[in-house]
């Protein structure tokens, strides 16, 4: 399974990608939205952490592009971010989210979620 993180936050890429590399996933990481859509369609990962508050592209906006790219429209995306109000979530929905998660995170529920995401995609396949 190959993970593109995508957060402005160097301390939370190193945790996520600790955590699913534990797990024998291949991750590769992003550090604004301009890196992390150019990342999404030279790697087309299984799934993207992505944030919502970066540099360049927004993840809404990061979202919206990869979900209207029929090339790309299923690559499965969790949105990992501390925009907690219903709005945002709602945002995060309508343009494509598979999840919403806020940050602080619990480690082993993102993991559990991200293992659930794994084994949905190994069934349809």
């Amino acid at each position: 399974m190959r993970v593109l993180i995508a957060d402005d936050d160097k301390y939370v890429r190193r945790l996520v990608r600790s955590l699913l590399e534990n797990e024998g996933m291949e991750c590769h990481e992003a550090e604004d939205g301009f890196e992390a859509l150019s990342a999404a369609r030279e790697l087309h990962p299984d799934l993207i952490i992505l944030d919502v508050m970066m540099p360049g592209f927004d993840g809404y906006k990061i979202c919206r592009m990869l979900k209207f790219d029929e090339n790309l429209s299923d690559i499965s995306i969790i949105m990992v971010t501390s925009r907690d109000q219903p709005t945002d979530k709602e945002t995060g929905y309508y343009t494509g989210a598979d999840l919403y998660i806020t940050k602080p995170f619990d480690h082993e529920e993102l993991l559990d979620i991200v293992k659930h995401l794994v084994g949905a995609r190994i069934t349809e396949t």
